[in-house]
Order: structure tokens, then C-alpha cells, then sequence
């Protein structure tokens, strides 16, 4: 025998891409699962770096959901390939010729010598998909096996509400795969019994042999089973129904589908045991006539039947025949959205009260805030964001801090964040080694403006961090020990810490990090999983980061709660607060379902958008339907090392105890909050905003709790627009009032920090409603929702026609309303309400700023209304003595002799060269106006140029003027 060797410069054929592909097909598996392991082990390294457990939110999720894509995937697989082999083992071994088995040959021979890897690639691909289903319901499942009983039961069925909101979505769950499964083994055991010739469509005798009609008799006896299952299943789900006027079974609902769902459910269960029957009998009539009289049944019993009720006995006395279902939805809906014991209080003035009891109420009044948070960013960044690369959040935080005599009051609060290096510092390093984090927390008094600039009065504020607000020592009262902000609503995608110089803040400071925030970067493993996670090979290849160096990522408060506590759904704003001498950011969180019976289900994104959510540092809500929530978690983030601390707030929900179970340790105590930083974090707690856009949102239907009135929908209400955003619904507002008593409307109670809304008429403008919820946490009744409703007899003005009201005001419209062209320009604050002396005092400051240039709005007037009285000056004091007084010029001077009501008093003039120049507006103005109705556009311009002058020399006379010179309403003074 001899070899022989190819001759030189020639290959043995077809050895190399033979090769070739398994090599490259082998590379790309391993690195696509390298992939994977890093997005599994940075995942897993974030979580460990939150502290306090957390790391089981992770791992138990993973482990369910592994659980959940193998037995689902196997589960599904199993069955299906079972049946498949059982279909071709039962094939025939005779198959009569015909044309059609000619042509079915030819698909068997191609068929059969690769039927294995067929089958093997056809259950791979169902596992596949099957098993990516399953795992996708970790939250159904987990909340499943951790449920805990809520204690009440629902109107129907005499059933634990936690029956509906834990274990019906998951029979339904268990149902949908079934019947999947049972529909792909049968439509498969079909192809494999025709393809074998057990099914024939052509030729003479039976068209399926005795063994393909047993199997398949089976198969569809099983899903005939399932429905019956679903009959009786569906019962239950009739506590969502929506066909009649309200959600929850109704008068049909309970008379007619409930008991046919019930007979449909035993017709059923005879047809599946038919079907099963057929295996030792021969033809398909007992299961044909018993499967036609199902179809048959569930077109009369489950669609006609409640048709015909419908129509004929409710329709024609609707209100009758629903009253029940209606009284059980009221009640149902108030006690999911948290508004049960929301009473309605008829507030509305029965006379308009005297010149003596509007003082009275005044010296009560508590002092409202001018500082508008939505307006307020642009004067906070043009004056305190100190170098380019710094930003504050648009909108502001209001929160609460003591002033010099240790009163608590409203606050304007922010911290001054990062927005990357200055334009030519770009580069690598820079962006993610040196400019790392933020600065400083920036607060203002939200009651009062510099008399000299009508700029916010800072209690903290600069760089280095600074206050106005000192202790005896020197040091400040808000001592703040880490000022800088590595964790915020707007740092940067990630960062490296810990091991080199980053700049602190300008010109010259820097700092190195020391806290234990982020992910220690002291690994090889590490590193390459994070370069793949950003794609970026600098974290790979930099000599600037070693075993000391950690990485900082998901970085906003908002994201972080979300990720560590995914079963939560996490408020929309974010607010930071000073603690323990450390920025703390404070994140509301609830706990929400759609599965409570009876009750209506909102859109939380509908119900949460207002005018603040379309600004940056504002988060949407998702599109999800709900009908349950509460506000069941406080969680923390601190801004130097993004610790994430959940506290219980509503520890009686039973939504967040089945949660506590499913992921133990994360949670903490309200105990634990209260003494949390020696108590400082949990005094500056407030109501959510969130959650009370939904109970708003949910009470201008359900205020309404008597059936007939519910039904007629004459008293139903809607959140007015943003008087000062056309188009946008108006966002409820922090500001400290004083609610009228409960008892008597006429007496106040003291003031409390609260959050409030207001109600016009549905399709009107009229206010109707107003609504606050107690924000001030050491108040005894934090968190208590007061409902004052006008009667419909009564007309109040709502914000939208006060705001009217203000712009045409014949004192206020000459100033206001500023020529095309000028320099500056009128800005419009929010319009605040509050209730005051038996009715609502509306309160609007009005800010000026540059037409051009550095545009940052600063307070020049405020407009008070009450009842059909307007007050137009430069401070609320002013403004509120013109409508304590109607028909007075000026506020009375301290220590003079006060006129008697109906007495005339000789006041305090306007000094000439003021009065002078409000003349000249007030004559501009008629001239602009004279010009326009003529249409002499030349004349127009000619009294615009003069307005624009007289405004300008009006504004500076005005801050010119001493301290003690009377205001003049028709100047703003």
C-alpha cells in the first residue's frame, strides 16, 4: 500500500470550511454568553453595593425567573413531543394508494431520515419561546406563593379581596399556558397523523384511523376540560366587568352571565367527559352533538340571554336595577384609592364678611409663598450656578426649615448638579475621572424676596457651602458635612471614583471620593464587564483606575428606588432634604394593583399629568391601569453614596407584606424612620404628590357617594387647566394654609403645611371643590384629606376666570400688559388658593424679567383676590390691605389712627413725581388702545415706544422710592 502527498501548494479539499464554520459559530456563542455574564454579573454587583440585603431583590428574581423559563420552556416541550411521538407511533401501518399519499411520500421521505433533528429544532424553538413567557411573569408568580389576606371580602362572592388581586391573575396564568399547550400538541399531533396517513381528506373509508381518532379525541377532550375551567374561572372575573354603568358585576352581570357561566361550565365538563368517551367508541357523533351544543349554549346562554336582559329589563330602569352594583362600586373604589373617609364639607360664605372680621382673619393668615418653584430655576441658576457646567432641577422642591427663631416655613430647596465639563475640557478623563459630581444644596425662603433685587433670600447657598441662617460658633444652623452630589436626578451616566484628584468646585478645589457608593473596580473580571456594559475600552485600558477606584452608575434617585424595589411604583419628583448633616434625597413609592373587585380602574399616566410633568426633573408615569394604591414605602437616597434605605410607611397594606415576603430584609420599620438620622429625615416627610393626582383624580367622580346622584352625574368635577399653561391640567400645590374648622366653617384651624387642588364644574369654570391633604408630619392628622365643596347654588370664581379677572384688571392691565418689543417682560406664577374667611382668597405672584439676554424671572407685583375685591401691589401685605379695605389707596400707617367702618380717613398721599409717572402709563396705555380701534397702526407703535418708556420710568421710580412710601394700587407699589 503507498501514500501519496498532495503536490506542493495544494489543500486537501473542503477541510478548511468544513472547519470554519463550527469554529466561528462556537466563537460567536462564547461571546454572546461572555455578553450576557457581564450584564448578569454588573447587575449583580450593583445590587450588593446598595447595602442592607439587596442583593436578594436581585438573586431571587434571577433564580424565579430561571425557575420559571426551565419548567415552562421543558414543561411546554414535554408535552408537545409527547404527543408528536405518540402521533407517529400510532401512524398506520397500511396507507391505502391514492393521489394524495403519492404526494405525501415524497415530504416522508425528506422527512424521515432527519426527524430527529427536526423534532429537536421544533421543541427547542417552543421551549424557547414557551420558557421567555413564563419567565417574563416572576411578578405574578412570586406574589402567588407570598399572598397575604387583606381582611375584608368583596360584595359577591363572600371572598378574601387578596383571592382577586394575588390568585385569580395567576389561575389565569395557569389557564392561558394550558391551553396553549394543549392547542400546539393538538395542532401538531394533527400535522403528524396526516403526514403518517392516521388523517385523510381523500379516498375511500374512514378519514382518520381508530388510532388517530382516540388521540385526538383526547386532545380536544382535554381543551373542551379547560374550558369548562375557564366557565367557572370567569365567574370570578365578572368582579372586573365593565357592561354596566360602572366596573363590577352589575344587574346582567348577576342575574344572567354569572348563572350562565355556571351552566356553560357543566355542559362543558359532559362534552370534555364525550370526547374521552370516543376513545372506545367508534364515529365522532356523541362528541359532535355534545360539542354543537356547547358553541350552540354559549351563543345563547352567554351572549343573546344577557343581551336580551339588558335591553329589556335594565335599560328601561337602569337606575333601579343598578343602585346595588352602584353603591358597591362607590364603595369599593374609595376604599382601594384610599379616600373612604373623605367627607365632603360645604364650605361657602353665607354673607360677605365686615371691614373688622376680614382684619381678624388676617391676623391669622399664615404667610403665603410668593416664590413660584415652576419659575424659580432660571434666578436660582443665574445666581447661584456659580460656573456653566452646574444646573439646578426645573421645577424646584418646596420643603420645610426652620427660620432665625427655629419656625418652620416654606422653602424653595434644590442642589446645584453637574452637567458635564465646560465645552473645551471635553475628552475622556475629564468627562468621567474629573468632573464627577455635583455641589452644594441652595435653599430660599419661599415667603419673602430682597426688598432691593425682588430676588429669593438664600438661607443656603455658594461654593464653598455657606449660609445666612449661624449659630452663636459661627457654624451654620443646617450644617452640611458632604455638600457634594455624586447621586442626582441629573449626574452623569457613570463615573470613576476613589483613586484620583476630582475637581471639587472652581477655580482651583479638588476632592477624592471616599464613601462606599458604587462598585469597587479591583478585578480584571470587573473591568472587562464594564467596559462591555458601556462599551467603552478607556475603562478597560486607563492606568487611572486600580483596586482603589469604584464605579458610579444608575445614578437618579427615581432609578435607583425603581431598580431596588421593582415591585414599587416610584413617584414622579424626587426632593432633596439636609440631614444628619448629609443630603438625602426623599423618594415616595407605592404600592398599586389592578386587580381590586369592584373598584374603577384610572390611567396613572393620565391621572398624574400636569404642567410640572413636562418639565426635565419630573418623571411620567407609566400607562398602566390601576384601581388600587397606596403609599406604602418612604425610601432614601443619600447623595454622597446612593445608599438606598426603604422604610414601611403604611404598614397594614397587605400588597407590601406579600412583598416583604417575597424579598425579606429590604424593608425597614416605620420605627426605624422615625429615629432615622436622630429623627431629622422623617420631619421632612410630606404627602405624595403622586398618589394625591390619583385621589383627586378619583374623587371628582366619587365625592359623589349616594347611587342616584352617582348615576345622574350632575355633581361630578374636573382639576382645572393650568390658568397659566392653556391645554395642561393644573398641579396641586405645597404651601402652608389654614383650613376652616370642622365643625364650624367660620373658626380656622391652625396652619399646617399641606398640599392642594382645586375642583371647577365638569364642562365649567366655577371653582366647586377644594381639596388639601395635612403635609406637616408632626401634625396628628398627617396625611388627612379634607374635601370642601361648594354648593351648586353658590357661583365662586375659578382659577381660569380669576385669572382673567387679573389681566383685565383696570389697575393691573396698564403695567402688565407690556408693548411687542419691550424690554422686559411679565411672567405669571402660580395662582394659589386658599381658603379665608368663609370663602377662597386667590393669590398670583407676577414676575418681570429681560426680553433679552440673561432671562430670569424676579418678583415685581402680586394680585390678591377675594370675593369681588382685586389687590394689585408689590408685596402680598399691600395687595391683601386693598382688599381687606376696599376703596383705599394705600395701607394704613403703623400707629395711626384707624377710620371706623363707613367713616372716611384722610390717607397718606403718592409722592408726585410716582403719581406723575403712573399718569403717563395710564395715558399710554389709552392712546395704544384709542390707536388700535382706529387701526392707525403708525399712531400704535408712536403709544407703544411711550407705554414702554413710562413702565420703565414707573419701575424705577418705584425702587427708588423709601421703604416707608405708601403703594398705590394702580401702580403695584
Amino acid at each position: 500500500m503507498s501514500f501519496r502527498n498532495p503536490a506542493p501548494g495544494r489543500r486537501l479539499p473542503g477541510r478548511g470550511p468544513r472547519l470554519l464554520a463550527p469554529v466561528l459559530i462556537t466563537l460567536a456563542v462564547l461571546v454572546g454568553l461572555f455578553f450576557v455574564f457581564a450584564g448578569v454579573w454588573t447587575d449583580l454587583l450593583w445590587y450588593r453595593s446598595l447595602g442592607d440585603g439587596f442583593s436578594k431583590v436581585f438573586t431571587t428574581q434571577l433564580w424565579t425567573r430561571a425557575l420559571l423559563f426551565f419548567s415552562g420552556g421543558l414543561l411546554m416541550a414535554l408535552a408537545v413531543g409527547a404527543n408528536i411521538v405518540i402521533a407517529y407511533r400510532l401512524r398506520p401501518a397500511y396507507r391505502p394508494v391514492s393521489v394524495e399519499q403519492q404526494g405525501l411520500e415524497r415530504y416522508r421521505t425528506a422527512v424521515d431520515p432527519h426527524r430527529k433533528a427536526v423534532l429537536f429544532t421544533l421543541l427547542g424553538a417552543i421551549g424557547l419561546f414557551s420558557g421567555l413567557s413564563a419567565a417574563g411573569q416572576v411578578g405574578t408568580w412570586l406574589a402567588f406563593m407570598n399572598r397575604t389576606p387583606f381582611g375584608e371580602k368583596d360584595a359577591q362572592f363572600g371572598m378574601d379581596i387578596s383571592f382577586f388581586v394575588f390568585v385569580y391573575p395567576f389561575l389565569r396564568l395557569i389557564l392561558g399556558f394550558a391551553f396553549v399547550m394543549v392547542v400546539l400538541s393538538l395542532l401538531t399531533a394533527v400535522g403528524v397523523h396526516y403526514l403518517y396517513g392516521g388523517l385523510r381528506l381523500q379516498g375511500p373509508g374512514d378519514k382518520a384511523s381508530p388510532s388517530a381518532r382516540a388521540h385526538l379525541s383526547v386532545l380536544v377532550g382535554l381543551f373542551v376540560l379547560l374550558k369548562a375551567i375557564a366557565y367557572w374561572v370567569d365567574r370570578w372575573g365578572l368582579a372586573y366587568s365593565e357592561r354596566g354603568k360602572v366596573t363590577g358585576p352589575g344587574y346582567t352581570d348577576v342575574t344572567a352571565v354569572l348563572p350562565a357561566k355556571t351552566i356553560l361550565a357543566a355542559i362543558a365538563l359532559i362534552c370534555a367527559i364525550l370526547f374521552f368517551v370516543n376513545i372506545w367508541r367508534r364515529g365522532m357523533m356523541l362528541p359532535g352533538v355534545g360539542f354543537g351544543l356547547l358553541v350552540l349554549s354559549a351563543i345563547l346562554l352567554g351572549g343573546v340571554y344577557p343581551l336580551l336582559i339588558q335591553q329589556f329589563q335594565v335599560k328601561p330602569n337602569e337606575l333601579a336595577k343598578e343602585r346595588t352594583y352602584i353603591q358597591r362600586n362607590i364603595d369599593a373604589t374609595r376604599q382601594a384609592f384610599g379616600v373612604k373617609d373623605v367627607a365632603g364639607q360645604n364650605y361657602a360664605p353665607n354673607k360677605q364678611p365686615g371691614t373688622k372680621e376680614l382684619e381678624e382673619y388676617s391676623k391669622t393668615l399664615p404667610n403665603v409663598r410668593l416664590l413660584d418653584p415652576e419659575l424659580l430655576s432660571p434666578t436660582f441658576r443665574q445666581q447661584q450656578q456659580l460656573q456653566g457646567f452646574y444646573d439646578f432641577a426645573n421645577p424646584l422642591d418646596i420643603d420645610r426649615y426652620p427660620d432665625a427663631d427655629g419656625e418652620p416655613q416654606d422653602t424653595l430647596v434644590a442642589v446645584r448638579e453637574l452637567t458635564g465639563p465646560p465645552e473645551n475640557a471635553s475628552g475622556w478623563v475629564n468627562e468621567h475621572l474629573t468632573y464627577t459630581h455635583g455641589y452644594g444644596f441652595v435653599s430660599a425662603k419661599g415667603n419673602q424676596v430682597d426688598p432691593e433685587s425682588k430676588g429669593p433670600i438664600y438661607q443656603s447657598y455658594g461654593m464653598p457651602q455657606d449660609c445666612s441662617d449661624k449659630l452663636p460658633d459661627g457654624s451654620c444652623r443646617l450644617k452640611i458635612d458632604k455638600p457634594q452630589v455624586y447621586f442626582g436626578e441629573q449626574s452623569p451616566q457613570y463615573s470613576i471614583v476613589g483613586n484620583q484628584k476630582e475637581l471639587d468646585y472652581p477655580p482651583n478645589q479638588q476632592t477624592t471620593y471616599t464613601g462606599i457608593g458604587g462598585v469597587k473596580m479591583d478585578s480584571f473580571v470587573n473591568r472587562v464587564a464594564y467596559a462591555l456594559k458601556f462599551q467603552d475600552r478607556n475603562i478597560l485600558l486607563s492606568s487611572e483606575i486600580n483596586a482603589k477606584s469604584r464605579i458610579l452608575y444608575d445614578r437618579s434617585p427615581r432609578e435607583r428606588v425603581q431598580k431596588a424595589a421593582p415591585w414599587l411604583t416610584v413617584d414622579g419628583n424626587a426632593y432633596p432634604v439636609v440631614a444628619g448633616g448629609r443630603i438625602v434625597w426623599m423618594v415616595d413609592a407605592y404600592t398599586t394593583s389592578a386587580g381590586y373587585p369592584y373598584s374603577e380602574r384610572v390611567n396613572l399616566q393620565d391621572l398624574t399629568r400636569d404642567s410640572n410633568t413636562e418639565r426635565p426633573s419630573v418623571g411620567a408615569q407609566r400607562r398602566d391601569d390601576i384601581n388600587y394604591i397606596r403609599n406604602s414605602v418612604k425610601a432614601t437616597v443619600d447623595a454622597y453614596d446612593g445608599t438606598v434605605t426603604l422604610y414601611a410607611w403604611d404598614e397594614k397594606d397587605p400588597v407590601l407584606k406579600t412583598w416583604q415576603k417575597a424579598f425579606p430584609g429590604t424593608v425597614k420599620s416605620k420605627a426605624e424612620l422615625k429615629s432615622a438620622m436622630d429623627g431629622q429625615i422623617y420631619s421632612h416627610i410630606r404627602y405624595p404628590e403622586d398618589i394625591f393626582k390619583v385621589q383627586r383624580g378619583v374623587l371628582s367622580k366619587y365625592h359623589v357617594t349616594d347611587p342616584s346622584g352617582f348615576y345622574s352625574g350632575q355633581d361630578y368635577w374636573q382639576v382645572p387647566t393650568d390658568p397659566t399653561e392653556k391645554g395642561v391640567t393644573e398641579p396641586p400645590y405645597f404651601l402652608t394654609i389654614q383650613m376652616p374648622g370642622k365643625e364650624n366653617a367660620a373658626e380656622a384651624e391652625s396652619p399646617n403645611f399641606a398640599l392642594t387642588s382645586t375642583y371647577v364644574a365638569r364642562n365649567g369654570n366655577n371653582l366647586t371643590g377644594y381639596l388639601s391633604a395635612n403635609s406637616d408630619p408632626s401634625s396628628d392628622t398627617f396625611g388627612e384629606l379634607r374635601l370642601l365643596q361648594v354648593p351648586r347654588e353658590v357661583a365662586i370664581s375659578g382659577p381660569t376666570q380669576i385669572q382673567n379677572d387679573f389681566k383685565g384688571n383696570e389697575q393691573a392691565a396698564p403695567i402688565l400688559n407690556r408693548p411687542q418689543g419691550s424690554t422686559t417682560e411679565v411672567v405669571y406664577g402660580n395662582l394659589l388658593t386658599l381658603p379665608f374667611a368663609g370663602g377662597f382668597m386667590y393669590v398670583q405672584p407676577v414676575y418681570q424679567q429681560a426680553a433679552t439676554g440673561a432671562q430670569y424671572p424676579v418678583l415685581g407685583w402680586v394680585l390678591v383676590s377675594f370675593g369681588d375685591q382685586i389687590g394689585f401691589a408689590t408685596t402680598f401685605e399691600d395687595a391683601l390691605q386693598q382688599i381687606l379695605k376696599p376703596g383705599t389707596d394705600v395701607p394704613e400707617q403703623e400707629g395711626g389712627e384707624q377710620p371706623q367702618d363707613g367713616e372716611g380717613g384722610e390717607q397718606p398721599s403718592t409722592p408726585p413725581n410716582i403719581q406723575q409717572a403712573i399718569d403717563d402709563v395710564k395715558q399710554a396705555f389709552g392712546e395704544a388702545q384709542e390707536a388700535l380701534k382706529s387701526g392707525d397702526l403708525q399712531k400704535y407703535a408712536d403709544a407703544q415706544d411711550k407705554l414702554e418708556t413710562a413702565i420703565n420710568k414707573l419701575v424705577e421710580l418705584q425702587k427708588q422710592a423709601p421703604a416707608n412710601t405708601p403703594s398705590n394700587p394702580s401702580t403695584g407699589n
